[in-house]
């Protein structure tokens, strides 16, 4: 089968497009505003290896962690029909922690399977002790129902069972089953977008192009890491806390490079502690990955081959490799963020000239659990952008995502439209980026007040001690979180959680960016 430049970029595009289809399903079809304005999502497709041929451009903390889920689910079932559809969420089996479910759909044609499509979407609540499935936790079963690879649908047939019991431990059930049956809906999606591709242009050729796309995006990685000069880099910097304290927890990264591949070793980081930042190992490969795919001069393809080049180490019953059950809600969030921020560090040492300072390096974390005027629960979570580092080329981004989030900032109207919330402030944060020859990006102002009695969780970072600058920049300016309650305006930890009446407020001021290059 032949295979040439033109046609494996069509081939790219027909590949990314069915998980592009999937992801405008699942967003147009959802409850929540967090999927549907949030687009807090991720839609794949694998080979019958459980390999990743296409991913769609949605959320970089689950591009190495959704292989783990097929991998999990291969190796949990002895074989899956046609019909069937797997959902799962345990983060030590695949998922990255419990309000993020995956379902995993396999493709058919004449009794073979040819073709995995998966989807995973953060649901805003799936039980736990707090409002949100983000709580300030000290093990995985405070943190919501734990889903290990089972069959939602077998050969067609919905398992209700199954979907009673997940909607039943949500303090938002009638939202949890519309966003289910969103991401069932895609899934169908996938399955059918698959066929009609095999149908017009067979298996063989399919196949060829698959694995031709996975070469492709490989020797591509090689040739960003072949562009490192051989050497051996180390950087360091630390978590704020676990939820329980404030105390320093060390990420720490040795990169290795020796001509076409790079190991990236995590050994030196904290042990495991007993609060929520535990991250498993598949959130350190896709934040590793994803800072090193930052280094392409042209767009790397996601799949499989892009992830070969690089070797990821970590430490078992480390802060970054945690055993069953430890608590790991917020490694996803914070701790991936942490992770970009240490190997980008290390690679500034090599590339000087190319990396960027420190963005926010939080996701700003914002969980309220309450009940509408109606008397029915609601739950409602965001993250809040901030400031990107400036670089070598220019200022950083203000109000942004970044990094690990690719998300949207949720619409003050889609909000207060949905939840007995009032947005009272809204707006970047003046004289946050961090001083530099280019100046980091600012920082956002998010005041919310509360119409009804409510409980907020805020898991944030980089209140102690903000992004660093390179080059002579200085540090972007660090976060704050308040609470208000009538004339009193009291600062707050960055992990913190609280039962708030009506009229009650919540300030939240994100960080900015870094600077790079000395002031003038």
């Amino acid at each position: 089968m032949t295979v040439d430049g033109i046609s494996l970029e069509v081939f790219k595009h027909l590949f990314s497009s069915v998980a592009e289809e999937m992801g405008l399903a699942l967003q147009r079809s959802s409850f929540s505003p967090n999927i549907r304005e949030r687009l807090d999502f991720s839609c794949a497709l694998f080979d019958e290896e459980g390999r990743m041929v296409a991913q769609a451009a949605h959320i970089p903390v689950h591009l190495g962690s959704m292989p783990a889920s097929v991998e999990y689910a291969l190796h949990h079932f002895e074989r899956l029909d046609p019909g069937d559809i797997v959902i799962l969420n345990d983060p030590y089996h695949g998922g990255t922690h419990l309000p993020d479910i995956t379902m995993l759909s396999p493709v058919f044609v004449a009794g073979e399977l040819l073709y995995f499509v998966a989807s995973r979407a953060h649901h805003a609540d799936v039980g736990g002790m707090s409002p949100g499935s983000l709580p300030l936790s000290v093990e995985l079963y405070q943190e919501g129902l734990i889903i290990p690879p089972v069959k939602l649908c077998s050969a067609g047939i919905y398992n209700d069972a199954l979907l009673a019991l997940i909607t039943a431990n949500s303090r938002g059930p009638r939202e949890r089953l519309g966003d289910l049956q969103a991401q069932l809906a895609a899934q169908r999606v996938g399955e059918k977008r698959m066929l009609d591709l095999l149908a017009s242009h067979g298996r063989e050729k399919m196949k060829a192009h698959a694995d031709a796309l996975m070469d492709y995006s490989r020797r591509l990685t090689e040739s960003s890491i072949e562009a490192i000069p051989n050497g051996v880099y180390s950087f360091a910097d630390s978590l704020e806390g676990d939820g329980q304290n404030e105390f320093d927890i060390p990420i720490v990264v040795t990169l290795r490079v020796a001509e076409r591949n790079m190991s990236v070793d995590f050994h030196g980081s904290a042990a495991q502690v007993r609060g929520n930042v535990n991250a498993v190992e598949p959130i350190v490969r896709s934040a590793t990955w994803y800072a090193i795919r930052l280094l392409a001069q042209e767009e790397v393809p996601v799949n499989h081959g892009c992830f070969q080049p690089v070797q990821v180490v970590t430490e078992a019953g480390s802060v970054l490799n945690p055993a069953f059950p430890a608590a790991v809600v917020v490694g996803n969030t914070e701790t991936g963020q942490r992770i970009v921020d240490v190997v980008l560090g290390a690679l500034a040492q090599a590339l000087p000239d190319l990396i960027p300072a420190a963005s926010l390096g939080t996701m700003n974390n914002f969980t309220v659990g309450g009940e509408q005027t109606s008397g029915e629960a609601y739950v409602y979570y965001e993250t809040i952008g901030g400031g990107h580092g400036a670089g070598p080329f220019g200022p950083g981004i203000s109000g942004r995502h970044c990094h690990m989030t690719n998300t949207l900032n949720t619409p003050i109207e889609a909000l207060e439209y949905s939840y007995p919330l009032r947005v009272l402030r809204y707006g970047l944060r003046r004289g946050s980026g961090g001083r530099g020859k280019f100046s980091g990006g600012e920082g956002v102002i998010r005041e919310y007040e509360f119409l009804s009695p409510a409980t907020a969780t805020i898991n944030s970072e980089r209140r102690l001690k903000g992004p660093y600058g390179l080059a002579g920049g200085r540090a972007g300016g660090v976060g704050r979180n308040y609470v208000i309650q009538g004339e009193i305006k009291r600062k707050v930890s960055g992990k913190y959680t609280t039962r708030l009446e009506k009229g009650d407020g919540i300030l939240i001021e994100t960080p900015g960016g870094g600077g790079w290059g000395e002031p003038d």
